[in-house]
């Protein structure tokens, strides 16, 4: 049996019917109840008070507004016969700017452990859509800084692997897309799959932080401002640790947008 937590988020999602279509016997947890693929279980509860009874493998989602130790609950895992745990954590850490007390409970868990150190989501443009629908419009700051964003399905295919490949255990991999990109230039990617033009418009940085503190906490707004504009060589690199686990290359934003076109519709 394989738990997902945060079944519902843009990566627990697709990594839930990637595991059911491959026949894996799946537990989706998430903090609300949703329609899961037919034969998944789906649970709701939070981290801090799972049960693992059953549960051989776990993927590993920890919400932002979890303020515990994690340690706990990888203990209750392991003494429930959890044998691999796959976090989900950010290429963030692997550049100090954000904290790795995470990853250091999963190493030291006792568990086969693998980490995920995806950058940006492809799918953070869904902040647009709105504007998208109304006005064929995105406002985003720093409008010719590249990064190399990632479709999180290729992140939860790579989690897949590593959740049912014990040969997985023990690896950190880095997760991006196959190109650095744009913000004007995902505008131009996302009016390609609508068929029609989608106007830029660039925002300064305090008003791309008064957007972002709506939803976030300041000091994570600032963070995700610095990486927006400013981002290091190490954060613009492309990863090969996609293909190296798939075997193929990751997709590219032009194809997460055809995808996801109706959002914008």
């Amino acid at each position: 049996m394989i738990m997902v937590v945060g079944a519902t988020g843009n990566v627990g999602a697709p990594l839930v019917q990637i595991l059911a279509a491959a026949g894996e016997k799946v537990t989706a947890v998430s903090r609300r109840i949703a329609e899961a693929p037919p034969g998944v279980q789906a649970r709701q509860g939070d981290l801090a008070d799972l049960a693992f009874d059953g549960v051989t493998a776990l993927f590993l989602m920890v919400p932002p507004d979890f303020r515990g130790a994690l340690e706990p609950v990888l203990e209750r895992a392991r003494d429930a016969g959890v044998e691999r745990v796959v976090l989900l954590s950010s290429q963030g850490v692997g550049t100090g700017r954000h904290p790795d007390g995470h990853e250091r409970a999963v190493r030291g868990s006792g568990l086969q452990w693998t980490v995920l150190r995806p950058g940006g989501f492809a799918s953070n443009a869904f902040q647009w859509a709105e504007s998208v629908r109304t006005g064929r419009t995105i406002a985003a700051p720093f409008a010719e800084v590249t990064l190399p964003v990632i479709d999180p399905a290729d992140i939860a295919a790579v989690a897949a692997a590593a959740l049912v490949d014990a040969a997985q255990a023990g690896q950190t991999y880095v997760l991006t897309g196959p190109a650095p990109i744009s913000p004007r230039e995902q505008a131009a990617a996302i009016g390609e799959a609508l068929g029609e033009p989608v106007r830029f418009v660039e925002q300064t940085r305090e008003e791309a932080r008064a957007v972002l503190t709506g939803f976030m906490p300041p000091e994570i707004a600032e963070s995700t401002l610095d990486i927006l504009g400013a981002p290091t060589a190490e954060e613009q690199r492309v990863s090969p640790d996609v293909e190296r686990v798939l075997g193929r290359p990751p997709r590219r934003f032009a194809e997460w947008a055809e995808h996801n076109a109706v959002v914008f519709k």
